[in-house]
């Protein structure tokens, strides 16, 4: 009975522990929790969060980490803002800050690949140089008003309508409509094409990996260029959705992208990451940011909670595995 109980706790707490939470903020807040406007507005809030922890998962499939996404994120929405106000070209402006993610990545992936750094020392290093950048370029202020396109400010408010009756309508937000496209293009990636066979491989044993022909090094530096690629996305997203372009603004991204993975691969029995799994772990944060705000609790004692239930769960799997050793 013990034992049943383990696999249960191991292959489906997440899931159980996710459906409970739900429930308790249907229960508390009856009126707004559980309301088709609210549910779209929680996917809107994580939609920066989903599109960085996808590629996360990329990451971490083949068994690194990326640490920097955060300040990334940060620095292309600086990047965004100081190009617009020289150009006054949303294009260029916004390319510019893509180009930024790419390279940031992809020096990323070099550190790791070409010079043996840990990714976690690595990734580290560039969080400070990225961040430090994002200041410097800045000034340390806030770019909002002018600096910001317009057109960018428009698209994040926008999105696909449903559903409208009278004055009330129901919309899809185009930040979600992002998200979604990143889910499929990575899910694409990881499960449908080489590269992503090869990332699964390197994830099992990177020796093994290249003893197999994959170019290892190669292979490793893309999958760090994605990584700042969609940080920088995000970045975007963010720099859209708040009118403005901080130093500071995505600096909770990498630890909660982090958290969604972790999440995700405690629903796998065999503990890999996995994107839909992720997707579920994004979900799980959003909905307990949106219904602890709305129940107006303290920022920290959501970082508690969620501090508790990774290492609940990552502790349930470690039980799993030392039963059937």
């Amino acid at each position: 009975m013990n034992q049943a109980l383990l696999h249960f706790v191991r292959t489906y707490g997440t899931l159980a522990c996710f459906g409970l939470i739900l429930l308790f903020f249907w229960v508390m807040l009856p009126g707004t929790f559980m309301t088709g406007r609210n549910l779209f507005n929680i996917t809107q809030q994580v939609s920066m969060l989903a599109v960085t922890a996808f590629a996360m998962t990329i990451v971490m499939t083949m068994g690194d980490y990326d640490l920097s996404v955060g300040s990334m994120a940060s620095l292309a929405g600086i990047v965004l803002a100081v190009v617009f106000r020289l150009t006054d070209a949303p294009l260029i402006a916004m390319l510019a800050a893509l180009v930024v993610g790419v390279v940031g990545g992809a020096f990323n992936g070099f550190l790791v690949s070409f010079l043996g750094i840990l990714p976690f020392v690595a990734t580290l290093g560039t969080l400070t140089i990225f961040s430090g950048l994002a200041f410097l370029i800045s000034g340390g202020k806030t770019i909002f008003g002018s600096g910001i396109p317009a057109s960018l400010g428009e698209f994040a408010r926008g999105g696909l309508p449903l559903w409208t009756q009278g004055d009330t309508a129901l919309v899809l937000p185009n930040l979600t409509l992002v998200a979604a496209a990143t889910l499929l293009v990575v899910w694409f990636i990881l499960q449908k094409t080489v590269f992503g066979r090869h990332l699964h491989a390197m994830g099992g044993s990177s020796e093994a990996a290249r003893l197999a022909g994959i170019d290892v090094r190669m292979t490793r530096l893309a999958a760090f260029a994605l990584s700042g690629l969609a940080a920088a996305i995000a970045g975007l997203m963010y720099t859209a959705r708040v009118a403005s372009a901080n130093p500071v603004q995505g600096s909770g991204l990498m630890l909660d992208a982090i958290a969604a993975v972790f999440l995700g691969m405690t629903m796998n029995v065999n503990g890999e990451p996995k994107v839909l799994n992720t997707l579920a772990g994004v979900l799980f944060l959003g909905v307990l940011s949106n219904g602890l705000t709305q129940l107006s609790v303290d920022s920290y004692i959501r970082d508690i909670l969620v501090g508790s239930i990774i290492i609940l769960a990552v502790a349930a799997s470690g039980l799993e595995k030392l039963r059937r050793n």
